[in-house]
């Protein structure tokens, strides 16, 4: 008489797993309706077929979690109900947290559908109100260009306080600079005997010049008379 409640146990658990796989893909889709910018005002047909499956969905879990039950309840093989009993208490959580999930998302929805609703209707008042008051319509319009302008200055005023900051911060890099480039030329000028050796590579270069100058200018005339 085992392996036929064994079977009976194994199928009432594999129809459970497959509900509740079916159940997680249902709540995916049941999210969707409360996103703020696809809510309808009312919930609509395909809203309420998904509650409805949901709902059809929980009911058959926990009528399938009573006949595991019953199952266990009658099984004479205590090593096989102690690991049993784990599988049903699993069963029993992950209903639960289901039922909760559903609560959740439910409220979610109904709150979502609540504020869009408020925001339509603020939105109808205010157009309604502009219609039948232009005056007061050209004044708000008057001053959201008012408000715009004074952030566009606001803007400008930001960019100018940090350009002047960076420029400010410039002048002091070079007062640094100089200042560092006095005391070097001051350090330099205290050392014995460099005062004429920055003569000698002066002259020496300006020697250099004259040589390289007078080689430059004889090529030419070479190339002149030569050409």
């Amino acid at each position: 008489m085992s392996t036929p409640a064994g079977t009976g146990w194994a199928q009432l658990r594999q129809q459970a797993r497959s509900l509740e796989t079916q159940t997680e893909t249902l709540f995916h889709t049941y999210s969707q309706f409360s996103i703020p910018t696809t809510i309808s005002p009312t919930p609509t047909d395909e809203e309420k077929k998904t509650e409805a499956q949901l709902e059809d969905i929980l009911e058959r879990r926990e009528a399938l979690t009573s006949r595991l039950s019953l199952l266990l309840s009658s099984s004479s093989d205590l090593t096989a109900s102690a690991l049993k009993q784990n599988n049903l208490s699993r069963h029993r959580e992950i209903l639960l947290d289901h039922r909760r999930e559903l609560a959740r998302l439910r409220a979610a929805i109904a709150t979502a559908r609540d504020r869009a609703n408020l925001l339509s209707t603020v939105r109808s008042d205010i157009s309604a109100y502009r219609s039948a008051n232009p005056e007061a319509a050209e004044a708000d319009y008057m001053l959201d260009e008012r408000r715009r302008i004074d952030n566009s200055h606001s803007i400008a005023d930001s960019v100018l306080s940090q350009a002047y900051a960076v420029n400010e911060n410039f002048g002091v890099q070079r007062e640094t600079l100089a200042s560092i480039n006095r005391r070097i030329v001051g350090a330099a000028s205290q050392v014995p005997g460099i005062n004429g050796l920055m003569a000698r590579i002066g002259a020496k270069k300006r020697r250099d010049g004259i040589i390289l100058g007078g080689f430059i200018a004889l090529c030419l005339l070479v190339l002149f008379f030569w050409g």
